[in-house]
């Protein structure tokens, strides 16, 4: 009878760590327009059956001295929407979130960069969309793009494919989000015909939570308002995930993601990200900020310089690099106490 209650105990406290576990990796990989979930049955034979190409520069960033181990150092994680159709290799990615996570704290802050930001295509020496990156150079170039925006190392990445969102979506139940306007969604690539949303709460499938994701041209605010909207979906997967209580919905959501995943994380760096879990609520949201311009008839998000500056110390500040500590003023809240002292 003894043994029957340890095992019980045992098998609660297993799905209890690998609930924690299933809810970060909504966080890491959910990036807007798809979405992955691994479980602890599947996460090794994942990683090792399916090797992801090594990239250029091994195992650590040119920006480190040596590998980072998220078990017991800071780090970054690059999460990637890949929006990539049959027959295609390389596709722009059309969703772009850093993750840095701060061991002592474990706090985690996320980073979304619009896909039109005009940066410096790092070995191409010009400048371009930075989801252009992808399909020129490929996750190399992606990664030494990211890295020169924002000044830290990119530790890791994550992508995930944007068709993956719709059966994850689905399997969670659905998710609910807050509708900033009403709108219509028709997309005929994706079958997606009269799809209406409408201003305030709204509880939707994965085909809709596609769609909520996509949307730009009839945001006011373009490709800033869908990363908030993306944001949105994200949430709205975490929230959803960590309501989970039995097994069986468990590995039916394992089923439900297929082959959408890619990452270079190991599966002892995934088991590591448990201590994080208790962070999802709280975490510290930021946004590249900047203005429309049209160059040579192109349009890009010129990204602005003074808001760029405060995001790179913030992160370095996370991160413990350079000479920066959690200690140091956050620039951004400095901004918020100078803006309640003016408005006196």
């Amino acid at each position: 009878m003894e043994q029957s209650r340890t095992r019980q105990r045992k098998k609660r406290s297993k799905r209890k760590i690998l609930k924690s576990i299933l809810t970060l990796f909504v966080l890491t990989f959910v990036v807007i327009g798809g979405a992955i979930f691994y479980s602890a049955w599947k996460i090794n034979s994942t990683i090792t059956g399916a090797a992801e190409p090594e990239l250029e520069r091994g195992v650590k960033s040119e920006m480190r001295t040596e590998a980072v181990n998220p078990s017991k150092d800071n780090f970054s994680v690059l999460l990637l929407g890949d929006d990539s159709r049959p027959g295609e290799t390389r596709a722009r990615t059309d969703a772009m979130l850093v993750a840095t996570f701060n061991k002592d704290e474990k706090s985690i802050i996320l980073t979304s960069i619009p896909r039109d930001s005009r940066v410096e295509m790092v070995g191409l020496g010009f400048m371009d969309k930075i989801n252009h990156a992808n399909s020129r150079g490929g996750l190399n170039m992606t990664i030494n793009t990211v890295e020169n925006f924002l000044d830290i190392p990119i530790d890791y990445y994550g992508y995930v494919r944007f068709e993956g969102l719709v059966d994850v979506v689905d399997a969670l139940g659905g998710i609910e989000v807050d509708v900033p306007f009403d709108f219509t969604f028709n997309e005929k690539s994706t079958d997606s015909y009269n799809l209406q949303f409408t201003e305030g709460l709204q509880h939707i499938n994965g085909k809709e939570a596609l769609a909520y994701s996509r949307m730009r041209k009839q945001d006011p605010l373009g490709d800033i308002g869908r990363g908030q909207r993306q944001q949105q979906v994200i949430e709205g997967i975490i929230k959803q995930a960590a309501s989970f209580s039995t097994i069986t919905n468990f590995n039916g959501l394992m089923d439900a993601i297929g082959d959408n995943l890619g990452t270079n994380f190991s599966f002892a760096n995934l088991v590591a990200l448990h201590s994080y879990a208790g962070s999802l609520t709280d975490i510290e949201n930021h946004q590249v900020q900047g203005s429309n311009a049209t160059i040579n008839g192109v349009y890009y998000l010129e990204v602005d310089q003074e808001h760029l500056a405060d995001l790179q110390t913030r992160l370095k500040q996370h991160l413990e690099i350079d000479g920066h500590s959690l200690n140091d003023p956050n620039p951004f809240e400095e901004e918020k106490f100078e803006e309640i002292e003016t408005s006196y």
